[in-house]
């Protein structure tokens, strides 16, 4: 393996290294020994180093990024395929002032890094918009909104459009190439001689003016796909779509101007109508889905409690905060950004940026981190140098990462990149070998037109979108919300599925595993903790006493830390003058008092210890079996002597092992990747299913593991918190649970909205079932083109008929995307 010391950062994921002394056998420098365990397990998988890879990405076309530039971040309306991505980003890149952009049609968002002196966030809005798209602020609420509202109004013009140019082919038009067969002969012969009479050019032109109006508005969208589609030289859907619908338009044109009486508007109407509904389907299911997951919590943080130098505090902007700022943080608050204690000792969590479990002890001199949240106590911390937050760092990780990965295009529009210079070649020359027989202009005009309306997509164009919104629609009947409708294409079979630990296969909520103590000294130690805002003292609270307590065993961490600050955050509840409790102390590392008569003490086992109490050597040893277990043993004293052990920690999911087998068995590997230390994750270790287990990884490391994992083979990530986002935004699918954050459910391609872990066995058989109607419907319309092109080619068909039989075909599509997926 070769040798990747780094002289800055991280071996593996480049996060400082000053102060570890971890290496391994080369020489090579880690933050943590969980970034060596991957790099020792994966690092022969690429055999070059983290910058190396950055590097060859820069040598395909991605740049470099001068300091002084900043990234916007602009939502564009419009984008929707592969192609758009490529205009977009091409486009930005010729503006003045651009050193890079990243554009993905999955997220509708382009990142764009520039020089904010020579072009502006307006700038580049007016630049990107200018191409035919809506671009805008991520976080304008309002052109969203204008941009919903603008979707919707397009379907309803073309609809209503659509039904007035139809009535009249209902009641006027068709009935005259149908002969007497829907009139009588008096009523048939009027409404022939009308429309041979100079009465039928303004009949016409009245049509003709309702189609401009489908083809221009509401067929906008895909009319802007087939021009990107030609600009960047990719043929997609949208160009075949607009192949045929503009060339019936142009055909009834030329031939209400020559005075002919074929027109085929209804075809370009039919297309158009059609293929835009069907779009609109599938993106309001998916705004539906999006909508399932308001109750997942965000936790960016906008303000602080800035401490000014006579004591006084003030409420400012984080982006107002200084180097040696000192700030005020409560309990319950999360910190804003980086930086050192100075002042108290709490217990933090920082669980939604490293994914520790526990909370972390902190006093005076200790380092804390942006995002983490204060579970006990008020500390007051100094700014960092840099003012940041270590979310803020998490959160541009993720953008990095959905940026730099393109979406990929439908199956439909790679089909379309043979089919669309196919069908052109074949009307082209069908025309001229009409032409070249002898026969008329406009007869073999006809001909070619005929070929390219029965070769017009509607059908194909339908297959995917129906399917996705059936998997769509179908997911959220078993509260899963699909964010990405490439989840159906990209999600074959998972070579790798990467679990995260904490709050994924466990809960995520400290609860009391097991005791030795008696009924009466538990119920006693319940109502002292009743009074501390601990989460461990919460567990525990909320503990109801056991007959037979329980026998220790299973496994934890290396002993629970309480947060000091006398009442500070103390819970009085209802009733705690009358719960017996005569007096009542708050420790750093647990807490005391005399409850009915008795001095009880409940906490680390040093606390015993400082207050000169026993700790008899078979508790002493059960605590130690409970510290090699990966849970929090907690000693209980009462009068002098410390009696049992309570066991906290957070427990496993229900069904865990049964979710991991199922997964196992379709040999697949099962990683299991964590933040927590060795300890919390050595039960999965011994666990038959899982191949492997990287603990003590911080999110940057878990992203580089979910990287070289990508190159042994297709990988999922499963996970729920914000220290997920990097590798559930770095795999090839990312599922996360609804009981996480926003971040983790926008960095991911699934969320399960009702926390269920054996809902990830759901989520794979839906996308196995919608690829197979996907397939099953763009076999029918390929079936159905087999068929009716030879016939058009023979001149056997003509363009009211290709008109219906393309009709025919979209309706079966529609109505096989409408049944169930489990159906399958």
């Amino acid at each position: 393996m070769t040798d990747h010391t780094h002289e800055t950062g991280c071996t593996l994921c480049e996060l400082p290294v000053e102060g570890t002394d971890v290496t391994d056998d080369e020489g090579n420098r880690f933050c943590c020994v969980g970034c060596r365990d991957v790099y020792d397990a994966l690092g022969d998988v690429e055999d070059v180093a983290p910058e190396d890879v950055r590097r060859q990405r820069a040598d395909d076309g991605e740049r470099a990024v001068p300091e002084d530039h900043e990234s916007t971040y602009l939502e564009v309306d419009g984008m929707h395929c592969a192609t758009c991505e490529a205009f977009i980003e091409s486009a930005a890149l010729r503006t003045e002032g651009v050193s890079n952009a990243d554009s993905s049609y999955v997220t509708d968002t382009v990142r764009i890094d520039h020089d904010p002196d020579a072009v502006s966030q307006i700038d580049l809005q007016e630049a990107i918009s200018g191409l035919g798209y809506s671009a805008y602020d991520r976080e304008d609420a309002f052109m969203r909104r204008k941009a919903d509202n603008w979707m919707m109004g397009r379907i309803i013009v073309g609809v209503l459009m659509g039904m007035m140019v139809m009535m009249q082919y209902l009641l006027i038009i068709y009935p005259t190439y149908f002969g007497g067969l829907f009139y009588d002969e008096r009523t048939y012969e009027f409404l022939s001689q009308a429309l041979a009479s100079e009465l039928a050019t303004p009949f016409y032109l009245m049509i003709a003016a309702l189609t401009t109006i489908v083809l221009g508005v509401t067929g906008k969208p895909i009319l802007q796909g087939a021009y990107v589609a030609t600009k960047t030289r990719s043929p997609n859907m949208d160009l075949l779509v607009t192949i045929a619908a503009v060339s019936a338009y142009l055909y009834s044109t030329l031939s209400i101007a020559v005075g002919g009486d074929h027109i085929y508007y209804d075809v370009t109407v039919a297309i158009i109508v059609i293929v835009s509904v069907g779009n609109y389907y599938e993106s309001t299911i998916k705004e539906k889905a999006t909508e399932r997951l308001s109750d997942l919590t965000a936790v960016q943080i906008d303000e602080a409690r800035r401490v000014g130098p006579d004591g006084s505090h003030e409420e400012v902007a984080v982006d107002d905060l200084e180097a040696d700022d000192r700030l005020l943080v409560r309990a319950g608050e999360r910190i804003p950004v980086d930086g050192e204690v100075l002042e108290g000792e709490v217990a933090v969590d920082e669980a939604v940026v490293t994914g520790e479990s526990l909370p972390v002890g902190k006093t005076p001199g200790d380092a804390v981190v942006g995002g983490s949240l204060v579970t006990d106590g008020a500390v007051t911390v100094r700014v960092g140098e840099d003012a940041t937050s270590s979310l803020d760092r998490v959160t541009e990780l993720v953008w990095d990462l959905q940026s730099s990965s393109h979406g990929i295009q439908k199956l439909a529009d790679k089909l379309a990149t043979i089919f669309v210079p196919l069908v052109l070649v074949l009307s082209v020359v069908v025309t001229s070998v009409y032409l070249l027989t002898g026969a008329g202009v406009a007869d073999a005009l006809l001909v070619g037109l005929t070929v390219l309306i029965v070769s017009c997509p509607c059908a194909l164009g339908l297959a995917t979108p129906l399917a996705v919104a059936a998997g769509i629609r179908d997911a959220l009947e078993q509260s899963i919300v699909v964010f990405d409708d490439t989840v159906f294409e990209r999600i074959r079979d998972a070579d790798t599925v990467v679990f995260d630990k904490t709050g994924t296969l466990t809960t995520g909520e400290m609860t009391v595993v097991e005791t030795d103590l008696d009924g009466e000294l538990l119920e006693r130690a319940a109502r002292l903790e009743r009074r501390s805002a601990h989460p461990i003292g919460r567990a525990i609270a909320a503990e109801r006493p056991v007959a037979d307590g329980g026998a220790l065993g299973t496994e934890s961490t290396s002993g629970s830390v309480r947060a000091d600050g006398e009442d500070e955050g103390a819970l009085e509840t209802e009733g705690a003058a009358d719960d017996g409790i005569e007096s009542f102390e708050s420790h750093r590392n647990g807490v005391a008092g005399v409850v009915d008569g008795d001095e009880i003490v409940v906490g680390h086992p040093d606390l015993l210890r400082d207050r000169g109490w026993t700790v008899p050597d078979d508790v002493a040893r059960r605590i130690e079996e409970g510290r090699e277990t990966g849970r929090v043993p907690v000693a209980v004293g009462r009068n002098g002597v410390a009696a049992g052990v309570i066991v906290v920690g957070d427990d496993l999911r229900e069904g865990w092992d049964e979710t991991l087998s199922a997964i196992a068995k379709t040999d697949t590997d099962v990683v299991v990747l964590t933040g927590d230390d060795a300890r919390a994750a050595r039960r999965f270790r011994a666990e038959p299913s899982v191949d492997r287990v990287f603990a003590g990884v911080p999110p940057e490391g878990k992203a580089e593991t979910v990287e070289r994992l990508k190159r042994t083979g297709r990988t999922v990530m499963i996970g729920d918190g914000t220290n997920d986002a990097p590798a559930l935004a770095a795999a090839d699918l990312g599922i996360a649970l609804g009981g996480g954050t926003a971040m983790a459910a926008d960095a991911a391609d699934v969320a399960l909205v009702d926390d269920d872990l054996g809902s990830v066995d759901t989520v794979f058989e839906l996308a196995r079932a919608t690829d197979r109607r996907v397939k099953g419907n763009i076999g029918w319309a390929f079936c159905y083109n087999g068929i009716a092109i030879p016939l058009a080619v023979t001149g056997l068909l003509n363009p009211l008929f290709a008109a219906l039989a393309m009709g025919a075909s979209s309706l079966l599509v529609v109505t096989n995307s409408s049944r169930s997926l489990l159906e399958d």
